[in-house]
């Protein structure tokens, strides 16, 4: 039997400082974006439970509510733990940007 033959394979990818901490600081945005659509998961889990989304056929009972409240704040353990995370990895990113590679500011909220 013949080992495989791996052809050569040299990609030039090149990044600036820049390039890699917009990069990083893309990835931060996105994992938060995640998390929001989770937590909103949870919200609507704990409103159908109750009721107040249609579809539930015959109300929950009390121990099922109480089911679905401990699987949400699981949930939201694990999705704070993931937060800190993302706020170490935020801080961290931002303070590898010096001072005078801050941009114009932008316009002022209304």
């Amino acid at each position: 039997m013949s080992q495989p033959n791996i052809p050569n394979f040299t990609p030039n990818i090149t990044l600036t400082r820049d390039d890699a901490i917009n990069l990083l600081l893309a990835s931060i945005a996105m994992e938060e974006l995640g998390l929001s659509h989770i937590i909103n998961a949870e919200g609507e889990k704990i409103q159908y439970a109750l009721g107040t989304l249609p579809g539930l056929t015959t109300p929950a009972t009390l121990p099922e509510i109480l089911e679905v409240n401990e699987a949400v704040q699981d949930m939201l353990a694990t999705a704070m733990k993931k937060e800190l995370l993302l706020d170490n990895k935020l801080k961290q990113v931002t303070s590898i940007i010096p001072s005078g590679d801050l941009g114009p500011t932008g316009p002022s909220g209304s």
